[in-house]
């Protein structure tokens, strides 16, 4: 039995005190469901092992048909079923197929977040541990208990506590379901905006696409207009040569008239 000062430890600790990966997830529960430190996730740790312990020595058993072992094996699976962590007709197999969460999500500290008697899992454990919750007419003060199936419709304040006035401050304001997040809950927004990224991208290029297909067309109709217009300028370039070729032939005309003129004075004023 041990001295009552010093009891036996409840739970197992990690075999390697420094595993990455290990330390990631359980940071990850802490956050999720509230808990103080990391022994109460130890503490359902063990808990599980003992089950899937169990189911996997009564499996060896039951293929040699003892009834003890079916007897066993019936009672670990309502033991389950009352505690709402397995439902009706359930095998060993599923006992197999257990996590942490499984035992977690069965606590006091987050079945009174889930009913919304606390805005926080945090908030959840100050409450059990302040003596404002009870289970029927029972104040439990244990954040870390077990709530069977029939015991979890009977989760409320206490007659004697101030939060049953809704106008109280530290209430939360509905008192609705609520759902503890978990990892798909945070990774799908993520997902949904790298969706309508690249359809952004696709709207975008279609765009260009249809711009580039716009301009050579455009450039085909600019290029015939150009054309048209160069034989003008030609034209008029050659008529105003023509001008300045007729006035240099005429000059020459006008003064070869006029030598003439001079000289046939000349010759008469000799004669005279």
């Amino acid at each position: 039995m041990g001295k009552p000062k010093f009891s036996r430890k409840k739970y197992e600790t990690p075999s390697h005190p420094w595993q990455e990966d290990r330390i990631k997830e359980e940071n990850e529960l802490i956050k999720k469901y509230g808990l103080k430190n990391k022994r109460e996730i130890w503490k359902a740790q063990t808990r599980l092992k003992k089950y899937r312990s169990q189911a996997r020595e009564l499996l060896a058993k039951v293929e040699t048909g003892e009834a003890q072992s079916k007897k066993e094996s019936n009672q670990l699976l309502m033991h389950l079923n009352r505690i709402n962590i397995l439902p009706l007709n359930s095998t060993l197999d599923d006992v197999l197929a257990l996590d942490t969460e499984s035992i977690l999500s069965r606590r006091l500290q987050t079945l009174t977040y889930l009913k919304g008697l606390a805005s926080t899992p945090t908030q959840a454990r100050q409450l059990i541990s302040h003596g404002h919750i009870s289970i029927g007419e029972k104040r439990v003060t244990v954040p870390g208990y077990i709530v069977t199936k029939d015991e979890e419709s009977d989760i409320s304040y206490m007659p004697d506590s101030a939060l049953n006035d809704t106008m109280h401050p530290a209430r939360p304001k509905s008192d609705t379901f609520k759902s503890i997040p978990t990892k798909k809950e945070t990774v799908k927004p993520a997902e949904e905006k790298k969706t309508e990224e690249p359809t952004k991208k696709e709207g975008e290029q279609k765009e260009e696409k249809q711009t580039a297909e716009k301009k050579p067309e455009e450039t085909k109709q600019e290029q015939p207009k150009q054309e048209k217009e160069t034989p003008k300028d030609e034209n008029k370039a050659e008529e105003s040569v023509k001008p300045a070729e007729e006035k240099k032939t005429e000059e020459p005309v006008k003064e070869e008239t006029k030598t003439e003129e001079k000289v046939e004075d000349k010759k008469e004023d000799g004669g005279n």
